[in-house]
């Protein structure tokens, strides 16, 4: 008669199984009794490494943040910070479409983790090699917002299910909308990480703020 040996459970181990709950089914799923029955342990057992669903939800943003370190830091860019800061942004984005369900948990907490934090410090660097003064790139980070971190903050949200056709008996009152509307469609949804957030305005967005940006210095 053989036993398998059972992996111990550990931190990384509770938010790796959470973040991979939350790729197959989406935030919503990750529970402490669903995380529990993921790893096959008691849903007690738990708490001896996160404390609670709120640890959960901290602890998540730090893996993703790390992983969005790992996956700049093998960036190798070189002809100008614009270039470099350009680069690792849509790295960063990259993990985000692997995690869809991540930017919304990033929004959403109330604390920023150390490992966000040092994604930002390696955007200060750059730009401060590239020529700008602290001030400007103080402006620059607050020009940026969610996109130094790759992805954008949606003007609205109609949830998944919502069209981009405005109803007839709004139509008479929104004609510019509705010209709007008409001629535009998002139509790549292995670039999308929320209604309007696809990847070409996300990048038409970027460009836009890092040219501006780059006529400053």
């Amino acid at each position: 008669m053989t036993t398998e040996a059972r992996i111990p459970l550990s931190r990384e181990r509770v938010l790796r199984a959470a973040v991979g709950l939350a790729d197959e089914h989406g935030l919503r799923a990750v529970t402490m009794r669903r995380l529990a029955e993921e790893l096959g342990a008691e849903a007690m057992s738990l708490y001896y490494h996160v404390a609670k669903k709120e640890d959960v939800l901290d602890g998540i943003v730090e893996v993703v943040a790390e992983e969005i370190n790992e996956a700049v830091a093998r960036v190798e860019v070189s002809g100008g910070w614009q270039r470099a800061v350009r680069q690792r942004i849509l790295t960063a984005r990259e993990v985000f479409l692997r995690h869809r369900w991540a930017p919304a948990l990033f929004e959403a907490r109330s604390s920023t983790s150390l490992a966000v934090l040092r994604h930002y410090d390696t955007l200060v660097g750059l730009m401060r090699d590239g020529g700008f003064s602290h001030d400007q790139i103080h402006h620059a980070l607050h020009a940026l917002g969610s996109r130094a971190l790759g992805f954008s903050q949606e003007l609205f949200d109609p949830g998944s299910d919502a069209s981009a056709e405005v109803p007839p008996e709004l139509a008479a009152q929104l004609p510019n909308l509705v010209g709007m509307l008409s001629e535009i469609a998002h139509d790549d949804p292995d670039s999308t990480l929320g209604w309007c957030d696809d990847q070409t305005e996300f990048e038409f967005g970027l460009d836009l703020i890092l040219d501006g940006l780059d006529r400053l210095r």
